[in-house]
């Protein structure tokens, strides 16, 4: 309505919600029609690429079971292919073949991604490639407007009403996951000190950038989850005992999150970003109230979703098991603090992400899955 009403030359109401939708460049038609081609098709597409994926992991393992050595290399090509996906669904996004080459696409580029990096990286280092290439393809794709992770599999849908650009809730918490990951890996064998805690903030913090920042991820959910996420996982690696002080800078991270984005959107975007203008540009209470509202139907619409219901308690029952037998869970690495910093960050980005992403318990199921690959990783150890 501000767009037509501006085009009229009529002046707007103090009282409608809306900017002005502002042009960058010559319209053209043929490349609007082959976008929604390819948008038609990502939907239908997600749940069959990642069960293409699965299976041929499922293959490899069965054909080097016999043998611990062989399926030791297994577990980790199979875990860390599937932390390549951010990065292999970009390629089928660029080339837009037909539904099985995609498929095919993924599976192979994923496990040939994870072979070349176990074979690159010592265990259990490994995690810190496919952690490190995401957040730069990903900041690379959307400052240069390439939009390849608008056109993949794991990116925000604007068929189904997302937006156009950003990083989508089906990643957020996944790159939670991975970022946590690598520095744990990094650090590992790792000691409770200023150092490594410092390592996890600095991470924490590029992440939040990265997630939230209205050239890149435009999430405002992402930069809460993320400073939950790393806040719990500096904690938990800084010396001394967790006291009320350092349960109280877990809680109030999120809100500094917040005030960190909404400098930089000022900044950077001109308030124009997706915080700024929705929340900042907010003209009552009654906008606030409505945007929440919409977040949380939206949330709850997502948990009654086909299977997302029976995916949403497999994922808390997995992360109630793996936080009672955490000591097991983490046996390869001898319950490494950095590495128990990750998990329980991990599953932190999971739980708040729910908590305050329209997309609610995707966030959850998505960090729980990322977790279990991380999981597979670790007990993948070598055998010496």
């Amino acid at each position: 309505a501000p767009t037509i009403l501006g085009h009229l030359g009529e002046a707007i109401p103090a009282d409608m919600r809306g900017e002005s939708i502002h042009t960058d460049g010559a319209l053209r038609s043929a490349s609007l029609r082959a976008l929604m081609s390819r948008l038609r098709v990502i939907g239908g597409r997600r749940l069959k690429a990642l069960a293409w994926l699965l299976v041929a992991c499922a293959l490899l393992l069965l054909a080097a079971a016999r043998r611990p050595r062989a399926r030791a290399w297994a577990m980790r090509t199979c875990a860390l292919g599937v932390l390549w996906a951010p990065i292999a669904v970009l390629i089928p996004a660029a080339l837009e073949p037909s539904a099985a080459v995609e498929y095919a696409i993924i599976a192979v580029s994923c496990l040939a991604l994870g072979a070349l990096t176990d074979l690159a990286l010592p265990w259990p280092r490994a995690p810190l490639a496919p952690a490190v290439a995401a957040v730069v393809m990903l900041s690379v794709d959307a400052l240069a407007g390439t939009q390849l992770l608008m056109r993949s599999l794991l990116g925000p849908d604007p068929l189904l009403g997302a937006r156009f650009f950003g990083i989508g809730n089906e990643l957020k918490s996944g790159l939670a996951v991975l970022v946590l990951a690598a520095v744990a890996a990094a650090l590992y064998p790792a000691a409770r000190n200023r150092a490594a805690a410092g390592a996890m903030l600095g991470a924490g913090a590029v992440l939040a950038v990265v997630e939230g920042s209205a050239r890149i991820g435009a999430g405002v959910g992402g930069v809460i989850l993320v400073c939950a996420a790393l806040a719990v996982a500096t904690v938990m690696l800084a010396p001394g005992a967790v006291s009320r002080r350092r349960a109280l800078v877990v809680l109030i991270s999120p809100v500094a999150g917040l005030v960190a984005l909404a400098a930089i959107d000022l900044a950077t975007a001109h308030g124009s970003g997706h915080f700024t203008g929705s929340i900042l540009h907010a003209r009552s209470a009654g906008d606030v109230r409505d945007i929440i509202v919409r977040r949380y139907k939206a949330a709850w619409d997502e948990l009654k979703n086909h299977a997302m219901p029976a995916a949403t308690v497999l994922a808390l029952a997995l992360a109630a098991l793996g936080v009672r037998r955490r000591e097991r869970l983490l046996a390869p690495v001898r319950a490494d603090p950095a590495w128990l910093a990750a998990f329980a960050g991990g599953l932190t980005a999971g739980v708040v992400g729910a908590l305050v992403e329209d997309s609610g318990p995707v966030l959850l199921v998505v960090a729980v899955f990322t977790l279990g690959c991380v999981a597979t990783y670790l007990w993948g150890r070598p055998v010496r």
